[in-house]
């Protein structure tokens, strides 16, 4: 039995690691290729997997993931600064366009009140991680339509919350469509706020002492264990363990410790979830396309010509430029991720028949692969992105700080202060719970992570930053780090703290632009008010001040040169 399930996960692997490089080189995107990847073992393809029911029960955690970490980082500040195009242009395109395809639903495809009621919105939703990754693959994230998108995807991320909780509950018999809307809504704030009150006594508590315990495996435990136990209590309540995940997520998305949480998660949310869509795509019945492809892309046109021509006047209503609008509209005109995640439970639920689920399957797919071109036709429509005022949108998109500061102890809090009182924004990191407490009751922006996992400085923004500052106390542990920030960010300055010499030397060789010795800036300091005390003239000492500061860094670059003025061997022994 063992090696039956270790032969279907070798070929699920086997067919992830080739399908999908060839869709991310042909730019497709990870997602379709996924769906393509499940569909050639699955049974309409090679049938190569005989665990099909299985593999998508252990699938459904993937989902679970997905939406605690976009609940994460969903942070409600970002949001807020955000509002307008995310709670105007947002709202109103996924209630327009959820309400036109439902009633098209109802009216011309014969399906009932309650499936309609899911399925409108369902495919109002676009692909959060495919239009993403477009725009950053274009660098237009900062475009007029790339930031309207953003926020139209950021609100059609908050109503899947909703539509997650309204599955169940239609899927109930006897009860009227309204009473089940009413229903959701009201339990969902009452979960919401039973959620909320658990994480404010008992979920930071217990980050932090678990933090506290320096354990990075009991850590990782914890992190899993919040997710799937939130969605364990939300779906005993009734309704469905990826919003019970969100709304944990959402707790911890001003957490101190969201940084380390989200490096923890993230590896197994990117393969459950990539085993998600390949679950999908064994769940897809070919024969269907191959019977009928006129009606299929007949589907597949209305469905965009439906999303096109409502975001269309939406982006102008709210002051996009015409070019923009058309461009918004054409981006953002696919189904997505989450049409297939509230499609799959809806099945589950018996709210969708087997030959609906496949038909809504084949367009959300057709509309994904289609999505490409579209992204191009909008690029060119659109003029070359300026660079939207300072403090605008773009601090909202990209909310990651210029500097990153690793290590928080005495050395690190300095500098911290220095750029606050320069009003220079940074985020900074450190191992130790106590001094993260005391340093956020002071207003620092500083959260719990394990520097040496790559994760951590991935979900701070490094790859974002213009600096990196390494403050650790620990020689061997800066070594380690700057080596990897430069072969993981090579753009990065890096700058570093050492303690003599050597380590400095090394840290240089290493990749750091700037290297400091405190040791050697504490004696010069000393030496300089020794002097002033003693009465040597001020500018001899300043003379000498600054030949010793010039050979000394002349000597970490391994420059060492004969043009101090001073003798070759008068700094030998500097350490």
């Amino acid at each position: 039995m063992i090696s039956a399930y270790l032969f279907d996960i070798v070929i699920l692997l086997l067919a992830a690691v080739v399908v999908v490089p060839l869709f991310q080189l042909v730019r497709l995107g990870a997602v379709p290729g996924f769906l393509v990847a499940g569909l050639i073992v699955g049974p309409s393809g090679l049938a190569a997997i005989g665990n099909v029911s299985e593999i998508g029960y252990l699938a459904e955690i993937g989902v679970v993931l997905l939406l605690f970490v976009i609940g994460i980082e969903l942070k409600p500040s970002r949001l807020w600064l955000m509002r307008r195009q995310v709670f105007g242009l947002g709202s109103a395109q996924v209630l327009l366009t959820g309400a036109v395809l439902a009633i098209a639903c109802f009216f011309l495809f014969g399906m009932s009140l309650r499936t309609a009621i899911l399925v409108g919105p369902a495919l109002a939703l676009s692909s959060t991680a495919f239009v993403l990754q477009i725009l950053a693959s274009q660098k237009l994230l900062t475009s007029h339509y790339g930031r309207a998108s953003v926020a139209v995807l950021l609100l059609q991320d908050l109503a899947v919350v909703p539509l997650l909780a309204l599955i169940p509950l239609l899927a109930a018999p006897g009860m009227s469509v309204g009473a089940d809307i009413g229903l959701a809504l009201l339990e969902s704030l009452a979960i919401l706020a039973l959620v909320v009150l658990a994480g404010r006594y008992f979920l930071h508590p217990l980050l932090h002492r678990v933090a506290r315990a320096g354990s990075p495996e009991v850590f990782t435990a914890s992190a899993v264990l919040i997710v799937l136990g939130a969605a364990m209590a939300t779906e005993h309540a009734g309704l469905s363990m990826a919003m019970g995940a969100f709304l944990a997520g959402l707790l911890i998305s001003e957490s101190a410790y969201r940084h380390q949480v989200i490096a923890e998660i993230q590896p197994f949310r990117g393969l459950l979830l990539g085993l998600f869509f390949m679950s999908m795509g064994m769940s897809f019945n070919l024969g269907l396309l191959l019977s009928d492809p006129v009606g299929s892309i007949v589907l597949l046109a209305l469905l965009i010509a439906l999303k096109v021509l409502i975001l269309l006047p939406l982006g102008r209503l709210f002051g996009l430029p015409w070019r923009s609008s058309v461009a918004v509209a054409l981006l953002l005109a696919q189904s997505g991720e989450f049409a297939l995640v509230l499609f799959a439970l809806a099945w589950q639920n018996g709210l969708l028949g087997e030959q609906l689920f496949q038909e809504l399957l084949l367009v959300v797919l057709l509309s994904m692969m289609v999505t490409p071109a579209l992204a191009q036709l909008a690029r060119r429509l659109v003029v070359e992105p300026r660079r939207p005022a300072a403090g605008n949108m773009d601090e909202q998109l990209h909310p990651n700080a210029p500097v990153v500061v690793v290590g928080f102890g005495r050395v690190g809090h300095r500098i911290g202060e220095i750029l606050a009182r320069a009003g220079q924004p940074f985020v900074a990191l450190d191992s130790d719970p106590a001094l993260i407490a005391r340093a956020r009751e002071r207003g620092s922006p500083v959260y719990y992570g394990d520097m040496s996992n790559p994760g951590v400085l991935k979900s701070v923004g490094a790859a974002d930053a213009r600096v990196i500052v390494v403050t650790l106390n620990d020689p061997e542990a800066s070594k380690d780090l700057v080596a990897a920030i430069r072969e993981q960010y090579p753009q990065v300055e890096i700058f570093a703290r050492g303690h003599n010499l050597e380590t400095c030397q090394s840290l240089s060789r290493l990749g750091a632009a700037g290297v400091v010795s405190e040791n050697v800036e504490a004696s010069l300091e000393l030496s300089r008010m020794a002097m002033e005390r003693i009465g040597v003239d001020p500018a001899l000492s300043e003379d000498v001040l600054s030949a010793f500061r010039r050979r000394y860094h002349a000597q970490i670059h391994e420059q060492v040169g004969m043009g101090s003025g001073l003798r070759p061997d008068s700094f030998r022994d500097i350490e």
